[in-house]
């Protein structure tokens, strides 16, 4: 065995005593009970000497810090380190030797680990038995190392102080890692949570990230909602809005049962207008804008951490906004709605089944679009802002009548060539009106969709429709399915005054005619729907 290691051995006794006085700060500021998994500090030992391994071993043995103990790895060799290093997460420490099978083996360890490995938390520290193999001045320079020993100056005592000293960095980068991380996934959680429009499917994101933010996941996560403020928003019957975990069961009800052991954690949380942090239960306290107030449950199978109830704050204050943005684009949506019916009574007001007629064809359109998907056809043409839009853009597929005149529309009898002609413009006027209004609107919209079914859903498969005689793919996919909504509908409740067919026979009219003036694979989604929609016998 070396001086040097006899130095550390025959300190052993001598400096265990004194073993505990730099914890005593820590064992004060100690926050929470870590997971099982991070109850150990893993420090690894890299040397070629036994006795080093061993002599380490029994200076840091009963060493802890923050209720934490010290799990020792060892490594004979800078290739076996590096493999330890590459294979086994969390390692805080590393207790190098410089000389081993080459007399830079360990500088060229710590340069690997560094840039190979890409790991800038773990602490480096060089321990040699032969200083004049590397200056302590060069090596501190050119390598990204955290402190250097020589081994005959690491008495017991010294030893502990380079241990704890490099566990306290370790630990304040590694927060600062995982607050780095966290803060991207808010980021990047928020941004996929505004292009989410169902409010369930929003609250079930926000549960996702949630666990994602707590990076070990939890056991279950809970939303729910109350009222539009005032006391109901206080003390009221909290809706459920979204669960995951051991929650998933709460997601059948409208809301929280008053015995269930989390309703007095989130009233208080309601009442207080804060968070509440009482392990095993968490309760995070989100206030909208509109006056809506949401309390998410979390259950991890730990207390959180500071640094975790700092993020997940920082997460509810952008939900809040986000919620906010939700209720906005909500409202925007439900005017649109109403816009759209709008223009469609004032197109044809003369119909009093109008109202009726384009909500069918709006439900029918979207679920041929959805067929499609289902059965993979189109999928170049089938994007999602057209599945997204279709449906309320289908309801203007007939706005271009607002400029016929009331007795060709009226006229029960058989109309003259030059009336066809006229009544035909209604097509080419209701794409001109709607394709200036999309071109106020940058990207696509649901006026660009209805642009398209206005101007096309009279032309045929074959070609023989109107007004431009496009034929087959031509014609675009929304005003292909609208032709053959309208066309079903129509025939549903009577066209013409006559008399209306069963769902089976205007579907076996429109078979007939697939291929010629309907779109085939529209017509098999339609006759899926149908079948689905339609009892058998």
């Amino acid at each position: 065995m070396t001086d040097a290691n006899d130095a550390v051995n025959n300190d052993v006794a001598d400096d265990d005593a004194d073993d505990t006085w730099l914890l005593e700060e820590e064992e004060a500021a100690h926050d929470a009970p870590v997971p099982p998994e991070q109850r150990h500090w893993r420090v690894l030992v890299v040397d070629d000497d036994e006795d080093v391994h061993a002599v380490t071993r029994l200076a840091l043995r009963n060493v802890t810090f923050k209720e934490r103990e010290l799990e020792l790895f060892s490594a004979y060799s800078a290739r076996e380190a590096f493999d330890i290093l590459s294979t086994t997460p969390d390692i805080a420490l590393v207790l190098l030797d410089v000389v081993m099978e080459t007399d830079d083996a360990g500088l060229l360890l710590a340069r690997r680990i560094r840039e190979e490995l890409h790991n800038a938390i773990v602490r480096v520290v060089l321990r040699t038995g032969q200083p004049g193999q590397a200056p302590e001045q060069r090596v501190i320079i050119e390598y990204d190392i955290n402190d250097y020993k020589a081994k005959t100056e690491l008495t017991t005592q010294k030893l502990f102080t380079t241990v704890i000293s490099a566990l306290r960095a370790y630990e304040s980068l590694n927060m600062l890692e995982r607050s780095r991380v966290g803060l991207g996934k808010i980021l990047a959680g928020a941004t996929n949570l505004y292009q989410i429009q169902s409010l369930r499917e929003f609250a079930s994101g926000v549960l996702n990230q949630v666990s994602a933010i707590l990076d070990v996941g939890a056991d279950g996560v809970l939303c729910l909602m109350q009222g539009d403020g005032g006391d109901d928003a206080a003390g009221g019957a909290a809706t459920v809005v979204a669960a995951t975990g051991s929650y998933t069961s709460l997601a059948e009800n409208e809301h929280l049962p008053g015995g269930h052991e989390l309703a007095p954690l989130i009233a208080r949380a309601f009442a207080q207008k804060k968070s509440q942090f009482d392990h095993p239960h968490n309760v995070l306290y989100i206030h909208t804008r509109d006056q809506r107030a949401v309390a998410i449950s979390v259950t991890p199978p730990w207390p959180l951490a500071q640094i975790q109830r700092d993020l997940l704050e920082v997460f509810c204050e952008r939900i809040a906004a986000a919620f906010d943005n939700l209720y906005m684009f909500g409202q925007l949506r439900r005017a649109q709605e109403a816009t759209v019916l709008a223009l469609a009574d004032l197109a044809e007001l003369r119909d009093g089944d109008v109202g009726a007629h384009v909500r069918r064809i709006q439900k029918l359109v979207s679920a041929l679009a959805a067929r499609l998907k289902e059965r993979g056809a189109y999928p170049d043409e089938l994007t999602v802002p057209l599945l997204e839009m279709i449906g309320l853009a289908s309801i203007l597929h007939d706005v271009g009548k607002v400029a016929t005149p009331d007795h060709l529309l009226r006229k029960a009898g058989p109309h003259t060539d030059e009336e066809q002609q006229r009544l035909r413009t209604h097509a080419e006027v209701g794409r001109q009106v709607l394709a200036r209004a999309a071109a106020m609107v940058d990207g696509v919209s649901y006026l660009t969709f209805g642009a398209e079914m206005a101007g096309a859903h009279h032309e045929h498969w074959d070609g023989g429709g109107y007004p431009q005689g496009l034929r087959g793919r031509q014609i675009p996919l929304s005003a292909r399915i609208a032709a053959v909504a309208d066309a079903y509908d129509v025939l549903l409740h009577g066209p013409g005054g006559a008399a209306p067919l069963s769902p089976r026979a205007a579907l076996d009219h429109l078979r007939a005619r697939g291929g010629t003036q309907f779109d085939p694979e529209v017509v098999l989604a339609l006759a899926d729907v149908v079948a689905r929609d339609v009892p058998a016998g």
